[in-house]
């Protein structure tokens, strides 16, 4: 492929080791540089050629056996690259050095080596400039071979200013002035790794005093005033720093680890070797003032990055459609660190919301395979999504509880021992599990991941006299667009954990688990008894729909021990066959009444995801009585959780009560709850200590109930924030006012460096998903389309119109439609397929039951 893709560079020059240097000028927004590649010619070649974009290079020759051999420089901007015509002939095979000076732009596009900014508390503008290469930017900041596979070491220096600070992936190694009043700040030299895990970081910031960590020294970098905000992600960070190395049996493989808080950043992470650059919000945090769900998101990703230390830095994919492994297995891995962290955060249950976000768009004709060819730069970029990082997660985590935790973790390490600082494919791992473990592992994942979609099984239980016959048919999934499309005969090898108990006379003792792999379209179970109950993806690891007849769905729905996870999948499922087709809005609504005295926060998550999609397919006319059944579904409810926080009580109860209270006062308008939540924010200006979760919950509540003055109050707030966390509340809420002149402001400010170039396409996701300011958050997003793509990230545009999947109306989906047709973007192509054939579907869905759901709801909850 190499040989035949454009955007591939030949193999004719491999580099080994990088002396690279650079002086940035963050006033004049600029920088400078030379590097030295000792580089091995492979084969006789009068050319060399390398990656470069958006750079001046001002000379550059080659140095063989001692002796200088001049170039004559060409840039081809379409394909990024820069090539060395050798003067006089051809360069013999073997070692040379590729020397270059070279001058650059610090962009303001967070790509690259770009410059983000931020106000001091002395109210003094500062500059940072930092890096993020991942996918295919590390070009932007030094010409090189920007290719996962062509890993070489890196030896960094950096000449800065002496008052700022300066980080690496490696540690530092000296610090000396220079003539022109700077300081050298040289790091020592980085393992084997690829370009796009480069990272430096310079600017007015400070870091915590390290931490040993059995031998590795842990740090936070911030700027200054956020030191009283480390102590968390400095807790997280230790422990998975000992938990992944105990995981993997393999020593963490840099010789420090930085972790980097960034103002502007594109990505919520980045997992440069040693030097992990973090958006702030998802590392700077004060637990006393944090949201159970935004602590648990820091710890994520904290400890997802970390992950990525070995799976993805130590061993790396050869070319980047492998990008899925390094991502969904970091994913996994960030759920099983954090479960062991926190186990009280119930961390597996709470991955059914990741893993319905997959199957959402799993569920479409658009899906893609989990691993697809790609070819270009944007290609790249298009594979950050959520099939790569949720689905992939759920894969791997359904293909480890069917072959059993100690047996994948032993494939696991074998997989690392054996390629640590080299370049694999995904088919590597499965056959280091395959060899750990003698199942038929590649067998089964590769039907998972170079195949789209995901199968539904249907569940029948045949009694056959003493016996009974369990027999389990799978056809692809689909939810209905209206268009007519249907299972298109895709199958599945389906690893299938099966739990069951024998008839009336069950016991605890008595249930049985079974191991079922369904290959082509029906597998069969010999049950030794008729079952009382059969749970067909016991544990709920399984990347697939199950449906039981109504019988052995009401029977799995009570029967004794039913996990919360498993009682998640039952919802999920039903909410998924709705927007199939296969179910009628009747049977949802009965199924969540028998959900009425729930305990579990995910399970009640799941049950208000689906009350608040039901307000979309409603009238006004209609929708007080939603409001109606709401109250009275959800009130009892919290009154159980409690009004009001409980001394050491559980933080998923905290995070329980606050969800309660949100659907009470946003989807259900309850005047009591509405009025609980302007005391509340009262209680709070006046300096009273109020719980997080609850308090999130009121600004929510007030948001929806609306109002100018309270929009000017929560814009003020959103900039003046204590906390990363608290800034981005207050932010995010301004989305949800229901007023058009609040959100023609809102809208504008985004715009405007009132709001962060990282978050202003997320907050816009949210205007668009506000039922009553939908069409006029497009038609301005339509007017200032030009503005948004020059303004805001090229990777974050997908995400923004994200928000289009919750439009049902068919007069703003038409508009919708026929805009995007007109205005494609390169880097979402995939993304943005997936959003308008779900926008499709949940317009088909509300032509089929708004009639039936009003009904129902004009007979009241019960």
């Amino acid at each position: 492929m190499a040989e035949t893709n454009p955007h591939r560079l030949p193999r004719t020059v491999l580099p080994r080791r990088y002396d690279l240097r650079l002086a940035p000028d963050l006033e004049a927004a600029t920088f400078a540089g030379t590097v030295a590649i000792e580089v091995e010619v492979q084969e006789p070649t009068a050319e060399v050629v390398l990656n470069a974009i958006e750079l001046e290079v001002d000379e550059a020759w080659l140095e063989v056996g001692g002796a200088r051999r001049d170039v004559t420089v060409t840039l081809d901007e379409e394909h990024e690259r820069a090539t060395l015509a050798v003067d006089g002939g051809p360069l013999a095979a073997g070692p040379a050095i590729v020397h270059l000076a070279f001058r650059g732009i610090l962009n303001d596009k967070l790509r690259g080596f770009y410059r983000s900014t931020f106000t001091d508390d002395d109210g003094t503008d500062r500059v940072i400039a930092t890096t993020q290469f991942e996918a295919t930017d590390a070009r932007r900041a030094f010409p090189c071979w920007d290719e996962p596979d062509l890993k070489a070491t890196f030896a960094i220096t950096l000449d800065v200013p002496e008052d700022l600070f300066a980080v690496s992936n490696a540690a530092e190694a000296g610090r000396e002035p220079i003539e022109d009043g700077r300081h050298r700040v040289t790091f020592a030299e980085s393992m084997l790794m690829s370009t796009y895990l480069v990272a430096f970081v310079v600017g007015p910031l400070e870091a915590t005093d390290p931490i040993d960590v059995d031998g590795v020294p842990l740090r936070i970098v911030h700027r200054a005033g956020q030191a009283d905000l480390t102590a968390f992600a400095l807790e997280s960070g230790a422990f998975a720093l000992r938990y992944f190395t105990e995981y993997f049996g393999v020593p963490y493989p840099a010789d420090k680890l930085d972790l980097v808080a960034v103002p502007d950043f594109a990505f919520g992470a980045m997992e440069n070797l040693g030097c992990v650059t973090f958006r702030d919000a998802l590392l700077i945090v004060d637990p006393e003032r944090s949201t159970q769900s935004e602590l648990q998101r820091v710890a994520d990703v904290i400890h997802h990055e970390i992950a990525h230390m070995w799976f993805g830095d130590l061993v790396t994919m050869a070319w980047w459609e492998g990008i899925w492994l390094n991502e969904a297995f970091a994913t996994f891995m960030e759920m099983r660190c954090t479960d062991a962290f926190r186990p009280e955060w119930d961390r597996w249950t709470d991955f059914g919301i990741s893993r319905t976000a997959a199957y959402d768009t799993d569920a479409l004709t658009t899906t893609r395979p989990i691993e697809f060819e790609v070819v270009s730069p944007a290609d790249a970029e298009g594979m950050f999504d959520v099939l790569t990082y949720e689905k992939g997660a759920a894969v791997v985590r359904m293909l480890e509880q069917y072959l059993g935790e100690d047996r994948f973790r032993d494939g696991i390490r074998l997989y690392i021992s054996r390629h640590a600082h080299g370049n694999t494919v995904t088919t590597d791992l499965w056959d280091a599990i395959e060899e750990a473990t003698g199942e038929p592992v590649r067998r089964i994942m590769d039907s998972w991941i170079f195949q789209g979609g995901h199968p539904e099984l249907a569940v029948t239980v045949e009694p056959e006299g003493e016996t009974a016959t369990l027999r389990l048919t799978q056809q692809r999934f689909l939810y209905d667009t209206g268009d007519g499309s249907g299972d298109d005969a895709t199958r599945w090898v389906v690893p299938v954990l099966v739990r069951w108990a024998p008839g009336a006379e069950a016991t605890t003792s008595s249930v049985t688990l079974e191991r079922v792999l369904v290959e082509g379209t029906t597998a069969e179970v010999t049950l030794a008894t008729p079952p009382a109950w059969v749970i067909t993806n016991s544990g709920g690891s399984g990347f697939f729909r199950v449906r039981y007849d109504a019988a052995g769905l009401a029977a799995a729905a009570r029967a004794p021990g039913i996990s919360a996870v498993e009682r998640y999948a039952l919802i999920d499922d039903a909410w998924a066959s709705l927007l199939a087709g296969t179910i009628g809005i009747g049977e949802v609504l009965e199924l969540l009444r028998g959900y009425a005295d729930e305990t579990d926060l995910s399970v009640w998550q799941r049950v208000l995801g689906v009350v608040s999609a039901l307000d979309r397919l409603v009238d006004d006319d209609t929708r007080p009585h939603l409001q109606t059944w709401v109250r009275a579904f959800a009130g009892p409810a919290l009154r159980r959780v409690g009004l009001d926080p409980v001394a050491g009580e559980p933080d998923r109860t905290a995070a329980l009560r606050g969800a309660l209270v949100t659907a009470l006062g946003t989807t259900g308008a309850d005047p009591e709850t509405r009025a609980r939540a302007q005391a509340l924010l009262a209680r709070a200006d006046e300096g009273e200590e109020v719980d997080t979760d609850l308090f999130d919950a009121a600004l929510r509540v007030l948001a929806a109930e609306g109002g100018a003055e309270r929009f000017a109050a929560f814009r003020q707030r959103s900039a003046t924030g204590a906390t990363p966390q608290e800034r981005l509340r207050y932010l995010g809420v301004l989305a949800d006012f229901p007023g058009d002149a609040e959100n023609d402001a809102f809208l504008a400010m985004c715009l405007t460096d009132d709001v962060r170039t990282q978050d202003a396409p997320f907050v816009i996701r949210r205007a668009i998903a506000n039922r009553t300011q939908a069409r006029r958050t497009w038609d301005f997003l339509t007017a200032h389309w030009d503005e948004a793509l020059a303004r805001f990230p090229s990777n974050s545009i997908s995400r923004l119109l994200e928000g289009i999947r919750s439009v049902t109306d068919p007069a703003l989906a038409h508009a919708v439609e026929g805009f995007l047709a007109e205005h494609p973007v390169p880097q979402g192509d995939k993304p943005i397929a997936q959003h308008r054939e779900r926008m499709r579907a949940g317009v088909a869905l509300r032509g089929r039951v708004a009639g039936d759901l009003a009904s129902a709801l004009k007979d009241g909850p019960s």
